[in-house]
């Protein structure tokens, strides 16, 4: 059984005068935080704030990359040419490491964020085009990815770590793919069926589908969204779930 499992969340999505998630109480729960760099949700100075409030908690730091997509939270499918993609991640990785570098603090991973994340599972194109844009940077940045995925073994062959991830809020498909956000009950709303979900997949290799099959998911890393519903509530029973089984929750940077 797997004795360390990281706990990540998608952090610094606020925007001005409109306010996402509560930063600082997910911070005391995660040993990981996704930070929003500008393009999906974020400004300058809220991001600096959850950079500082992750520092104070002693929580990992990675790029959470996007689309330029404000208007739909990076949500939307974008066909971007290569160069502009890879140009793109470059910009947001580079924006967030200027911040970091300011409070003494490090960016330590990249995650893509919403429809990139789920385009780049299987589009070898863009998979590429943000693998170049992480390794034009720095190559010793860690890629999160959906657990199963292609571009997991596309970062692997270019020489970059790789994370496997799980979503605690998200329902899986037979196939170990997450359910479209269009379905109903695709987003998982119970905290304490999550938390039990979440210790099977840690403990038993993986959750039962939407369909009701058991569906093997091997995961490094496990993500409960900060704007989703009772996020604060579902990361904590989390946590405390497996922490009673005996398991602990760290980044992976510390494996």
């Amino acid at each position: 059984m797997m004795k360390t499992i990281d706990l990540n969340s998608d952090l610094g999505e606020s925007f001005g005068q409109w306010k996402m998630g509560n930063d600082e109480a997910i911070l005391g729960i995660v040993s990981s935080a996704n930070v929003a760099c500008g393009f999906h949700a974020g400004d300058p100075a809220g991001i600096l704030k959850t950079l500082k409030l992750a520092k104070e908690n002693q929580v990992v730091i990675g790029a959470h990359v996007s689309y330029p997509d404000l208007v739909g939270f990076g949500r939307r499918n974008m066909d971007l040419a290569s160069h502009e993609l890879t140009a793109d991640v470059i910009y947001q990785i580079g924006a967030l490491q200027g911040l970091a570098a300011s409070i003494g603090t490090a960016v330590n991973y990249v995650k893509p964020h919403g429809a990139l994340y789920n385009t780049i599972a299987n589009d070898e194109r863009q998979a590429l085009a943000v693998i170049d844009g992480i390794l034009a940077v720095d190559s010793s940045l860690a890629l999160v990815g959906l657990a199963g995925s292609n571009i997991l073994r596309l970062a692997q062959e270019k020489g970059l770590r790789t994370i496997a991830e799980a979503f605690a809020d998200r329902a899986y498909t037979a196939k170990g793919e997450l359910v479209s956000r269009r379905e109903t009950g695709a987003v998982l709303h119970d905290a304490t069926l999550v938390a039990q979900r979440m210790l099977q997949l840690v403990t038993e290799g993986g959750v039962e589908s939407i369909d009701g099959k058991f569906t093997p998911i091997q995961a490094d890393s496990i993500c409960v969204h900060g704007d989703s519903f009772g996020a604060l509530e579902m990361a904590n029973q989390v946590k405390a779930i497996l922490q009673q089984a005996g398991i602990t929750v760290r980044s992976f940077i510390h494996s």
